[in-house]
């Protein structure tokens, strides 16, 4: 888990859409912060140092601390609504995190070990299935990425979920089925290879 990310803020006293649009006008992003069984706060966000931040990886798995004014609000991104014409945020959601809360997450997945793949050096492909994986994590252990290691993977091999190492207190959230997360699949030539076809043999 990484440190949180301080995000300035101003305080926004009213809402609404004309409001949001103004505020929009003079290049700001409107944004709550809800949850924990308190008032919403509603709060601006400057739209350029937010769209930086926004395009980094890891995004919504990433803990904030939104300073405003003299307060400061430990939050995780929830939602990013974006405009259907010019792709910008327009709205964003944050949800206030303790340290005892157990969230719900999506996190990315990533695949180490490609060489020491038996299937892969082969020429097999990697082809996969979840790119990221939904878990419930405690809010201060969401983990940066899920890591898989293709070590020892060969060619028509699943790679399911339960040979996935996940970090302390991390689970995925489903827990009925044990998942697929990637297959080795074999290429065309290799599968002929396999099935003993002789192509030059074909007439």
């Amino acid at each position: 888990m990484s440190e949180a990310t301080v995000l300035a803020a101003e305080a926004r006293d009213r809402a609404g859409k004309g409001v949001a649009r103004q505020t929009r006008r003079a290049g700001r992003i409107p944004a709550v912060i809800y949850g924990n069984k308190e008032k919403p706060v509603m709060i601006s966000l400057d739209r350029l140092k937010f769209d930086r931040i926004l395009r980094t990886p890891g995004f919504f798995t990433h803990l904030f601390d939104v300073k405003v004014g003299d307060a400061s609000y430990h939050v995780l991104p929830r939602d990013v609504q974006f405009d259907p014409v010019t792709d910008t945020p327009i709205h964003v959601d944050f949800l206030r995190v303790t340290g005892e809360a157990r969230i719900t997450v999506e996190v990315p997945v990533e695949f180490v070990n490609q060489d020491k793949s038996p299937g892969l050096k082969r020429g097999g492909m990697l082809n996969i299935v979840r790119h990221a994986i939904e878990v419930e994590c405690g809010a201060e252990e969401i983990p940066e990425h899920i890591t898989v290691d293709l070590t020892g993977f060969d060619l028509g091999d699943s790679i399911h979920i339960s040979a996935v190492t996940l970090p302390a207190g991390v689970k995925p959230t489903i827990t009925d089925r044990d998942f697929t997360v990637a297959t080795i699949a074999a290429p065309s030539a290799v599968k002929s290879e396999a099935a003993g076809e002789e192509p030059e043999a074909q007439e």
